[in-house]
């Protein structure tokens, strides 16, 4: 592992170029892994360990790899700087990993700071239902690139969801279509099937409601899953392509 890096920073943002004037592709939430291909003094090209993501970072002071034992179970925890309420440094977003090297009555220990031990699972733990925590990012705003109760995108809704019950997930769309093989149909939709648009994803909660993290409507919202689809092709001139079940 000499030559992978762990994200030390609540999250970093991932440019398709190295410029702050190019798109956000992706983001790194704290815990995650990369490996560093190249850099220069302002700037680090990398590659993200989990979903083989490539693309630009500022040149950070990263922390040498780290294997987690514990992973952020809320929308957002709070970090602190000491075991107390007085000193918060920060916020930390679902599924974030830690490695916790102290814990007492109420608090864990990791890298110098501290979070709230109802606020993290151990790192194999998984739901049940592998989209059971999903409408906690009801409401959160859409972002393009993004995987933070600060903003979310679509596909990576299903992603962290995924990551988060240790399951591989693809970061797009297009290769999620092509990642998850089991297929089903409109006639038969139901609860947790994932439906594909070109270029957009949503989840279905139950035979009748969907969530999804809506570009036009610039947050997540839970929708009625036949009026959703007859607004995307009113709106965007988009068909469903594909439903997949996990």
């Amino acid at each position: 592992m000499n030559n992978i890096f762990t994200n030390n920073y609540s999250v970093v943002n991932l440019y398709k170029k190295s410029s702050l004037k190019t798109k956000i592709i992706t983001q790194m939430i704290y815990g995650e892994s990369f490996k560093i291909i190249n850099k220069s003094s302002k700037w680090i090209k990398i590659k993200i360990k989990n979903d083989g993501y490539i693309g630009y970072v500022k040149n950070k002071k990263f922390s040498s790899y780290l294997k987690p034992t514990h992973k952020v179970c809320t929308l957002s925890a709070n970090i602190y700087r000491n075991s107390n309420f007085k000193n918060k440094i920060g916020k930390l977003s679902y599924a974030s990993k830690i490695k916790v090297e102290k814990i007492n009555s109420r608090f864990a220990k990791f890298q110098n700071k501290w979070i709230e031990i109802k606020n993290i699972k151990t790192i194999n733990y998984k739901n049940k239902n592998i989209f059971k925590d999903i409408k906690i990012f009801k409401n959160v705003k859409y972002k393009w690139g993004g995987k933070t109760f600060n903003g979310i995108d679509c596909s990576a809704l299903i992603q962290v969801c995924l990551n988060f019950n240790n399951r591989f997930c693809p970061r797009d769309t297009n290769q999620q279509i092509n990642f998850f093989k089991k297929k089903t149909n409109l006639i038969h939709v139901k609860k947790n099937d994932i439906i594909y648009w070109k270029g957009h994803v949503a989840l279905a909660l139950s035979t009748n409601k969907l969530i999804h993290a809506y570009g036009p409507r610039k947050k997540t919202l839970i929708m009625d899953i036949k009026k959703t689809i007859d607004l995307i092709k009113r709106t965007a001139n988009l068909s469903v392509i594909s439903i997949k079940r996990i």
